[in-house]
């Protein structure tokens, strides 16, 4: 059985047990983590798409631990103006275990 959510804008396919990498949410490191945006969920060979059905089902998960990808240099410039601005960027993402995906 697995699932494909969305959170931070982007989708994920998950199964139990399974670890994603997303963008840093208000949530502390070992915590729950419930995830509401379900858009697919795959059980014995039937696939469940329909809004109604997917209410039924909870995907939770545990914040693992916060982490920094790698670090973004963006350069401005502009020639013969003698303009040149360098700036850099670490975006804060989460580890997160999938630990069940369950009906309520």
């Amino acid at each position: 059985m697995y699932a494909i959510i969305e959170t931070g804008g982007k989708q994920y396919k998950i199964k139990k047990g399974d670890y994603i990498v997303t963008e840093k949410t208000k949530k502390k490191k070992n915590e729950k983590i419930i995830f509401k945006k379900i858009i697919l969920i795959f059980k014995n060979d039937k696939i469940i798409n329909k809004k109604k059905k997917l209410k039924n089902f909870i995907i939770k998960g545990k914040i693992i631990k916060n982490i920094k990808n790698k670090k973004i240099k963006i350069l401005k410039f502009k020639r013969r103006k003698h303009y040149k601005k360098t700036i850099g960027h670490r975006q804060k993402l989460q580890k997160i275990k999938i630990c069940s995906i369950n009906k309520k």
